[in-house]
């Protein structure tokens, strides 16, 4: 018994200690918690003008918090009471006021997001799991156009649609490589690659970046000279917003005619549909760059009956006048049937208009471009997913593809963007960016939740889960080892893994493959080693 004392005595003393050590963790813990309040006080603190810095700061307590907060989450599944929200939101009007921004997030220990457009399919800008500031950089949209040197200067925060006006205001024969959609912003477009109707000309949006003014971890401001050829690689493709924060992009104008011309073609299964989409892979991205013609498939219910079938938008915009265009396609794809009357020739900017899916037509003023609340949000509820193809789909796979759409509810929607022209001039590794020669198209594939109150209706989820089957079920069809996507098509059910290489490849390869992947770790290793700027799927540091 007498041997046993000390061996009690020891345990109790243990035991005390632990229990003390826990309190004060514990303690160190609840000091440690950021808060607002104090974030704030840091601002104004190291501000020039304190005043004025905080008439740029929103929280939860003030009345226009969530108007701020929605304005750019473009992803309406994310605007529901359970998504998690920021704890300071700041909009800066300019750079020294991000440096500050910076440094008070760090002093206090919130995650930053830094947001443009707010586009991302996964709402990783504007939402998160920890305490978070967001940068928004709604005020940050200055557009410098020099005609003559045939490039510009354009803010982080600007979005394409300003980017488009501010070019149109000077010339009608210069333009920029960019996207469809008016509301994506610049800064997050570009540096995740940024494909367009211009891409078979003149390649991706990042492939025409010549300079940036950017901001590391430590609040220097660098440009590509002082940054380095590394550093100014992964910006342009391998997202930006793992490494630090793009203040502006220096973009190289590329020459367009003054005219051009944008048809459409609408095509059901019953109208020989099938056949046409065939050949399509073949012609699509081998005929002249001049022309790109993207297509949109959904399935529908044919009259009142339930009887479904598949409809077919075929959409082109040909670099010059009809009288070009018609022998062209005549010659290579009769089977689509484009007639001079479908035909409509206009300028790049109104084109941009007419393609961007908001039912705008070429007599729609070109202000809109700047004008946010003409934009419609409604159908923006989604959740999509990217694909590219190298190799033609047989005809049995595509009509596997139907009867797989028609297990749906017709909520789905199937898009494919050809690629091919310029893109077969670059090599994998030229960007961050990978997905150039022998891509075929790329296909995007997605649901949407317009109907629904949220995604998490039985409906939403049913949807989903429709989704993440077709995604299993058309992996014969596309690219093989790796399978890839597209980083600014974000999609979280790849994974979020990033405790080792072996874990953060699963979805790190097919956004950029091993050789790019493994070279923007050993970027992100030397710019921001302690991994302050990260998001679910940035990249890591082991």
């Amino acid at each position: 018994m007498k041997k046993s004392q000390p061996s009690c005595f020891v345990f109790i003393l243990v035991l005390t200690l632990c229990l003390f050590l826990s309190r004060g963790a514990l303690s160190l813990n609840l000091d440690d918690t950021p808060t607002s309040e104090d974030f704030i006080s840091c601002l104004q603190s190291n501000s020039n003008n304190g005043t004025s810095i905080s008439q740029l700061v929103y929280t939860p307590l003030n009345s226009s918090f969530r108007s701020i907060w929605e304005a750019r989450v473009n992803n309406l599944r994310f605007i529901k009471p359970s998504t998690p929200r920021p704890s300071v939101i700041v909009t800066p009007v300019d750079e020294s006021q991000i440096q500050t921004v910076l440094f008070c997030t760090k002093k206090h220990g919130y995650e930053i997001k830094i947001r443009s457009g707010g586009h991302d399919y996964e709402g990783l800008s504007s939402t998160a799991a920890v305490p978070f500031v967001i940068l928004d950089l709604v005020n940050m949209k200055s557009i410098d156009v020099d005609v003559g040197n045939r490039t510009a200067w354009v803010q982080g925060g600007a979005l394409l649609g300003e980017l488009y006006y501010s070019i149109s205001q000077k010339t009608h024969t210069l333009y920029f490589p960019a996207g469809l959609c008016p509301t994506v912003g610049v800064g997050g477009y570009v540096s995740g690659g940024g494909y367009g109707n211009l891409i078979r000309k003149y390649g991706t949006a990042a492939d025409n970046v010549l300079d940036a003014r950017f901001m590391d971890v430590n609040g220097n401001i660098l440009d590509r000279k002082s940054m380095g050829e590394d550093l100014f690689w992964a910006l342009r493709g391998g997202g930006a917003s793992s490494f630090g924060i793009v203040l502006a992009w220096k973009l190289q104008l590329v020459p367009v005619p003054e005219i051009v011309t944008v048809f459409r073609v609408n095509i059901t299964l019953e109208e020989n549909a099938t056949d046409i989409l065939y050949k399509y892979q073949y012609v699509a991205p081998r005929i002249n760059p001049d022309l790109l013609l993207r297509v949109q498939i959904f399935s529908e219910n044919i009259g009142n009956t339930s009887k479904k079938s598949v409809r077919m938008w075929f959409e082109g915009l040909y670099l010059g006048k009809i009288d070009a265009l018609l022998p062209l396609l005549d010659e290579n794809f009769p089977e689509l049937k484009v007639r001079r009357e479908i035909c409509e020739e206009m300028t790049m900017v109104q084109s941009s208009l007419v393609l961007g899916d908001q039912g705008f037509t070429s007599s729609t003023p070109i202000e809109v471009l700047v004008n946010q609340s003409a934009i419609v949000r409604r159908e923006w509820n989604y959740k999509h997913k990217s694909e590219y193809v190298r190799t033609p789909i047989p005809k049995s796979g595509l009509r596997r593809i139907w009867r797989k759409m028609f297990e749906n509810d017709r909520s789905e929607i199937l898009i494919m963007y050809p690629f091919g022209g310029k893109m077969e001039e670059y090599s994998d590794t030229a960007t961050p960016y990978p997905h150039r020669a022998g891509v075929l198209y790329q296909l995007l594939h997605g649901v949407n939740f317009a109907d629904q109150t949220s995604d998490t209706t039985p409906v939403s989820l049913r949807r989903v889960d429709w989704l993440r089957s077709f995604e299993k079920f058309i992996e014969p069809y596309v690219s093989k080892n790796p399978r890839e996507a597209y980083l600014n098509f974000n999609d979280l059910d790849l994974g979020v893994g990033s405790d080792s290489y072996e874990e953060a490849s699963v979805w790190g390869e097919r956004y950029w493959k091993r050789d790019n992947f493994k070279k923007l770790i050993r970027i992100k290793v030397e710019v921001d080693p302690e991994n302050f700027f990260r998001h679910l799927q940035s990249i890591p540091v082991f």
